[in-house]
């Protein structure tokens, strides 16, 4: 959990936040999270489990959809002080 709250530090102060919450709020966003498991989810996220975390998301980034909204964060990402 701490490398959850570290990023979310670390995106506040690139000024990245309100970007990735619009990103989250689109429709796209909406109908990948209802693919997702929520309770396996965060059980995964909780405990550390970063194979258990890949197999959720790799289910969802391989639908188009998902890779879109992949390369979304990718590029947002690679902005400098945006």
């Amino acid at each position: 959990m701490q490398n959850f709250e570290q990023l979310g530090r670390q995106l506040q102060q690139q000024g990245k936040t309100d970007a990735i919450k619009a990103l989250a709020e689109t429709e796209e966003s909406r109908r990948l999270a209802g693919m997702l498991d929520g309770a396996a989810l965060e059980k995964a996220a909780k405990a550390g489990d970063t194979e258990a975390l890949r197999a959720l998301l790799g289910g969802v980034l391989r639908t188009a959809e998902g890779r879109h909204l992949a390369e979304r964060i990718r590029r947002l990402m690679r902005e400098e002080g945006k």
